[in-house]
């Protein structure tokens, strides 16, 4: 499986940066191989300065040796040996009417000392940060996800959806990071699923994401916009990069299994503010945002079977 998995996701890559590529018309993505001393190591590449995207990065990282004592303490097992390999990506726009979108999609095996598979699992998602608020893009986003999800399992939208929404909560901020999408984690083999019917399904969510955000994209990143709405993009950056450094689970995982810090940060917007108490007059475009965001909210319509 994880030969299978790795393999996919280097051809997911190679798709979803020719597709954001085109969409920008300029800017390429660079790309730097990477090693990771006690073992494995990825595939990185950014994209800077373009006429749409202003940073973003579409990463891989196949990474596996000894489990740290802290990953070993959240799984709660002894000493054991791990296999982690995933794609993950961020795509900051210059525009603000455009969204930031980030995705990932990631496998993980461990393994006893006969070295034989203890435990395996997928995990993954995608979700949507608009910095001014267009409902049918969050409706468009959605109904794609909900899509993938349909194609197996009618359960596994309002599922993950609402994983999604409670995951991407800035817990100090009292507000969501976005409108969601999906997000799921220990898809494991069980009674119903097996570990190939949890590969097609992730690999059905991978295949959705340039069909989920290109078009939102191709809508908004024409439209005007002013200075004064650059700064409030850049102010709602410092909302994303606190999740990020604070709750955001994937970081904290290549922090302390010594992931590369360049792939890792990656996330990170180029241009950000953070301004001292700062709220938006109430009735504007910024405001509604804030409304939008105080709590989840459902953007297509879920039917029970």
């Amino acid at each position: 499986m994880k030969e299978q998995f790795l393999s996919y996701i280097h051809t997911l890559q190679d798709q979803i940066c020719s597709g954001l590529e085109a969409i920008d018309g300029v800017a390429k993505f660079r790309e730097d191989l990477w090693d990771r001393p006690e073992g494995g190591g990825g595939r990185t590449r950014v994209i800077e300065n373009g006429s749409v995207f202003e940073k973003g990065g579409v990463n891989i990282s196949a990474v596996h040796g000894k489990l740290p004592d802290s990953m070993q303490q959240m799984f709660k097992v002894g000493e054991a040996d791990f296999f982690a390999c995933g794609l993950s990506l961020v795509i900051h726009p210059k525009n603000p009417m455009v969204p930031t979108v980030h995705a990932n999609w990631r496998y993980f095996e461990m393994y006893d000392a006969q070295g034989e598979v203890m435990q395996s699992w997928f995990g993954g998602g995608q979700d949507l940060t608009p910095y001014y608020f267009f409902d049918e893009d969050a409706i468009h986003f959605h109904q794609t996800c909900k899509n993938a999800c349909d194609a197996h399992d009618s359960s596994f939208y309002p599922k993950y959806k609402k994983q999604c929404d409670t995951y991407f909560w800035n817990t100090h901020r009292k507000e969501a990071r976005g409108v969601g999408g999906l997000f799921f984690d220990y898809l494991k083999a069980d009674d119903k699923h097996t570990m190939n019917d949890w590969y097609r399904f992730v690999t059905e969510v991978g295949n959705s994401f340039l069909q989920a955000y290109g078009p939102i994209v191709e809508r908004r990143k024409d439209l005007p916009f002013t200075e004064a709405q650059r700064t409030w993009q850049e102010i709602r950056r410092g909302r994303y990069v606190e999740f990020n450094l604070v709750h955001d689970k994937g970081t904290l995982f290549g922090l302390k299994t010594n992931g590369r810090i360049e792939s890792i940060l990656m996330s990170l917007p180029p241009h950000v503010q953070w301004v001292y108490d700062h709220h938006p007059e109430p009735g504007t475009e910024e405001a509604r945002l804030l409304e939008v965001l105080a709590q989840p909210l459902e953007w297509v319509e879920v039917t029970s079977d």
